[in-house]
C-alpha cells in the first residue's frame, strides 16, 4: 500500500538552479538519480504535494557552500539584490514546471484540493530566508501575486527581520536578539495576507515574537525535537507547547544531524530515531499537530531513505511501531493540508 505524502520543506528548486544545462526542467521531468526528488520518484513513492522552498544561497555560491555554512558562527548577511535575482531565477523554474504540466502551484485550500482529486503534484511556493523581500514590502506584493504563500523568516542568519540559529550542537535556540521592528510588521502583514510564517531557523528571542503577535498558528515546517538531538535548529520543550497551544504544526526534518543525538551528519543513521522523534511530536504537539519536512535536496538525510522512494518506509516504520493508518495518514497528508485549509484562505 502506497500512502499519499505531503512534505513539508524540500530544495529542489535551488539543486536545478544550481544545475549545469539549459534545459533544468527536462531533468526534473524525466527523472535520473540526481537529488532526492524528481517527478518520476515523486509519483512512484506517493508524494502528492508539498512546499518548494525558494532559498536565496551564501554569496550566490548556491548548494556547494550550504555545507561550508554549516559552521558554528552564522553565515553572512545577504543583499537583497542577490537574494531576489536567486528567488526569481527558482521562481521561473517552478512556473515553467506547471506549464509543462509537471505540477500544479497552489495559491489557496481550494486548489490544493483539486490538485490533490487530479493526481496532480501539488506545489506551494515558499521563501526560506526573507531576504528577498525589503522592507517596505514592495517585492512581498509581487511575490505574493506570483503565488508566494508560505515564507521562514531567517534562514541560519540574520536579515532585516530577524536572527536565526547557528549550526550549533549541543546549545539551546536562544542566541540573538528578536525580531526587528520590520521583523514584527512582516508578521501582521503575512497575518492579514493570508500567509503562513515558517519558524524553522529562527531563533528563540524571534519565536516568542512571533508567538506574541501572530493570530496564526505556529508552524516549523522541518524541524525536530531538541530533547533528543540538543542542536539549535531543534526546538526546545517550551517551542512546542507554544505551538500546541496555537493548534500548530512541526514538519519532521530528515536532516541526520537534526535527528542523531550526536548531531553527526552521517548517513547511516537508522529509521528508530525518526520514529523517536515522531513519538515526542505526538506527545507534544497530538495528533494533528506532527507532518513530515524531509529537507530533500537541501540535506544529509539517513541512508535508509536515500531519497523521495524512502519516505514509504518511514511510514511504514510508523504502522509498525502501531500507528493507526488514520494516524498516519495524518502526519502523511492530512494534517498539511488542514494547516493550508486553515491559513491560505
Amino acid at each position: 500500500m502506497t500512502i499519499p505524502f505531503f512534505d513539508g520543506h524540500n530544495d529542489t528548486l535551488l539543486r536545478l538552479l544550481e544545475a549545469e544545462g539549459a534545459d533544468k526542467e527536462r531533468a526534473f521531468i524525466e527523472g535520473g538519480r540526481e537529488g532526492h526528488i524528481d517527478l518520476p520518484r515523486a509519483r512512484a513513492a506517493g508524494m502528492a504535494g508539498g512546499f518548494f522552498a525558494m532559498f536565496p544561497p551564501p554569496l550566490k555560491t548556491g548548494l556547494a557552500t550550504v555545507s561550508a555554512a554549516l559552521s558554528p558562527d552564522l553565515p553572512p548577511e545577504l543583499a537583497w539584490s542577490d537574494a531576489m535575482a536567486s528567488t526569481s531565477g527558482m521562481a521561473s523554474i517552478l512556473f515553467r514546471l506547471e506549464r509543462a504540466g509537471a505540477l500544479a502551484v497552489c495559491r489557496n485550500a481550494a486548489e490544493l484540493r483539486a490538485a490533490l482529486a487530479a493526481d496532480t503534484l501539488a506545489a506551494i511556493f515558499h521563501i526560506e530566508g526573507a531576504e528577498a523581500i525589503d522592507t517596505e514590502f514592495r517585492s512581498l506584493e509581487l511575490l505574493y501575486a506570483a503565488g508566494l504563500r508560505s515564507i521562514g523568516i531567517t534562514w541560519s542568519r540574520a536579515n532585516e527581520f530577524g536572527t536565526g540559529v547557528p549550526f550549533r550542537h549541543s546549545v539551546d535556540p536562544d542566541i540573538g536578539p528578536g525580531l526587528s521592528d520590520a521583523g514584527k510588521e512582516l508578521v501582521r502583514v503575512c497575518n492579514g495576507m493570508g500567509v503562513m510564517l515558517d519558524l524553522s531557523h529562527l531563533n528563540a528571542a524571534g519565536f516568542r515574537d512571533v508567538a506574541a503577535i501572530s493570530s496564526h498558528p505556529l508552524v516549523a515546517t522541518h524541524s525536530n525535537v531538541h530533547a533528543i538531538s540538543p542542536h539549535a535548529r531543534n526546538l526546545v520543550d517550551w517551542q512546542l507547547a507554544a505551538i500546541a497551544e496555537s493548534k500548530g504544526i512541526v514538519g519532521l526534518n530528515f536532516a541526520t544531524g537534526f535527528l542523531r543525538p550526536d548531531g553527526k551528519f552521517v548517513a547511516d543513521t537508522e529509521i528508530e530515531v525518526m520514529v523517536r522523534h515522531v513519538d515526542a511530536l505526538v506527545d507534544a504537539l497530538g495528533e494533528d499537530g506532527v507532518a513530515l519536512g524531509s529537507d530533500f535536496d537541501g540535506a544529509m538525510v539517513p541512508a535508509v531513505i536515500g531519497d523521495v522512494t524512502g519516505v514509504r518506509r518511514l511510514l511504514q516504520a510508523l504502522l509498525d511501531k502501531g500507528y493507526g493508518t488514520e494516524l498516519v495518514g495524518k502526519i502523511a497528508l492530512g494534517n498539511w493540508v488542514g494547516m493550508v485549509e486553515r491559513v491560505m484562505k
